[in-house]
């Protein structure tokens, strides 16, 4: 009682006012002229120059990638996005921070998105990352890759019966039935990365639905993530403080987890890791693999790279499948004739009249197809919001006339090489275009799963144009970013093609 009244006499004391401005004085100020002031001249916002709560705040809207784009366009290629933190809008920037031999590690950002044990994704350490990336390899070899493909035939057999029944039901005065296709793309996704990560898929196809919010559940996870990443002190009390983002993002964490732990025990325990081979999917092949001293994964780096799986695979592959649709009838609609018919001839001639399902052999090297596909890539990066580095070892950083000694350092791609939609660019790209182009990160630390990637998004837009015919009524794709980049909706109109 007496410890109590002691601590409510302080804070209500005249004492409190004089306390608060020094310990914010020391606390962000000292750092900027002492520590932290080789960066003094890098511009940026205000705030930024002395704490993270600017682009913290920008990521608990979901809008980081935009004010740092913002910011870009004010400030210029190198700017100042937080106390330690520098962002460079320039390609020369990505082998400076991304590349091979470099000194740069993986920022501890990355510790928030760790559950229990840290994947291939967020392990900081690079002898470690480099041992998990020999074991996690060989699941994403084209051979492999190959092999997955009777799992994903599967799903979009699913996912295109649900897909006429919407078309069946346009009015009778009308040609197209208006449907919002962003959940059913999203449902697609976690239903293929389900049968391939977990060993059967979610059923959010059959349904028409996500029964168990997992999408929500990922959403959150991606949110607070990426904030408190931002935000380290706050990590350990996220779950206590009043602003139920918080709360909810550090129960979807937890819930995430959850599900990996529960599908990954229920496959070794059920068949164990003889018979599971078998079945040729991700967590069989990563049951199989074995480092170099001939051990396999324990269980919970199993989980650890399940959970990898679903969240690099369901979300990604989703998103970037609707704005690829998106900017493909965008870009109808802006250039009617040039790029719907132009696709579906080069599909119809590959696939031909009688399947409903394109097969990867037919859509693999399909020319237009992909510039389709790479072209809605540039334009909605699957997560805009950069991937920090730490300058952790040899000398400072020096570019273009700008030094930055040990610290996060990271590079966004707000490259544009044009300012509208012309497919025609990936015939001749420029070097620079080349490099800038980087949907998939960059260096040793690019994504493994990137073969998987392509091979889903071919499948899923070959089919879906070749099947079908589709209006947009969407004038805008509005995107909200957790760690990936989310459309909100995307409503278009479908029928049937008659040449199916």
């Amino acid at each position: 009682m007496a410890i109590s009244s002691l601590i409510i006499g302080y804070l209500v004391s005249p004492w409190i006012l004089t306390t608060i401005p020094l310990w914010l004085v020391l606390y962000y100020i000292v750092p900027y002229f002492t520590t932290f002031s080789s960066l003094a001249g890098v511009p940026g916002p205000f705030l930024a120059k002395f704490s993270n709560l600017w682009v913290a705040f920008g990521a608990r809207r979901g809008k980081k990638f935009e004010i740092v784009d913002k910011a870009h366009r004010k400030y210029g290629n190198v700017v100042r996005i937080g106390y330690n933190h520098v962002s460079i809008a320039d390609e020369r920037g990505l082998n400076v921070v991304y590349g091979h031999g470099n000194g740069f590690l993986k920022d501890h950002y990355y510790e928030a998105f760790v559950a229990k044990t840290p994947g291939m994704f967020n392990v900081r350490d690079r002898a470690e990352h480099t041992r998990k990336r020999k074991i996690i390899a060989h699941a994403f070899s084209p051979r492999s890759v190959a092999e997955f493909e009777p799992h994903m035939t599967a799903n979009l057999e699913r996912w295109v019966k649900q897909l006429d029944l919407i078309a069946a039901k346009a009015p009778p005065a009308e040609k197209y039935s208006k449907f919002n296709a962003m959940p059913w793309f999203s449902y697609l996704a976690f239903d293929i990365i389900g049968d391939l990560a977990f060993g059967s898929p979610f059923g959010m196809v059959n349904k028409g639905k996500d029964e168990a919010e997992s999408q929500l559940v990922l959403n959150r996870r991606g949110e607070i993530s990426s904030t408190l990443g931002l935000l380290p002190a706050l990590r350990p009390i996220a779950r206590y403080l009043p602003d139920p983002f918080f709360s909810k993002g550090v129960a979807a964490v937890e819930n995430l987890t959850g599900i990996a732990i529960a599908a990954v025990a229920a496959r070794l325990d059920a068949v164990g890791k003889d018979d599971a081979a078998e079945r040729n999917d991700i967590l069989a092949r990563l049951i199989q693999a074995r480092d170099a001293k001939g051990e396999p994964m324990g269980r919970e780096e199993l989980v650890a790279e399940a959970l990898t799986q679903l969240i690099a695979g369901s979300d990604t592959i989703s998103n970037t499948a609707c704005a690829c649709f998106y900017w493909i009838l965008a870009g109808e609609r802006a250039n009617p004739g040039q790029i719907i018919p132009r696709l579906q001839k080069e599909l119809d001639h590959s696939i031909g009249t009688t399947s409903d399902i394109a097969a990867y052999s037919q859509v693999r090297d399909l020319p237009f197809l992909r510039r389709c596909i790479d072209e809605a890539m540039r334009l909605h990066s699957t997560s805009a919001l950069g991937l920090p580095r730490l300058v952790a070892e040899g000398p400072d950083v020096e570019f273009d006339g700008y030094y930055f000694p040990l610290g996060p350092f990271s590079p966004f791609r707000h490259i544009q090489f044009t300012t509208w939609l012309r497919y025609g660019r990936w015939l001749s790209l420029t070097p620079r275009q080349k490099t800038c182009f980087n949907p998939f990160s960059y260096g040793p630390r690019a994504c493994v799963g990137q073969n998987v990637a392509i091979m889903e998004l071919q499948l899923i837009i070959g089919t879906l144009f070749h099947r079908y015919d589709f209006c947009l009524f969407q004038q805008k794709m509005e995107s909200h970013e957790g760690f990936s980049k989310k459309p909100r909706e995307c409503f278009a109109g479908i029928q049937r093609r008659g040449i199916v």
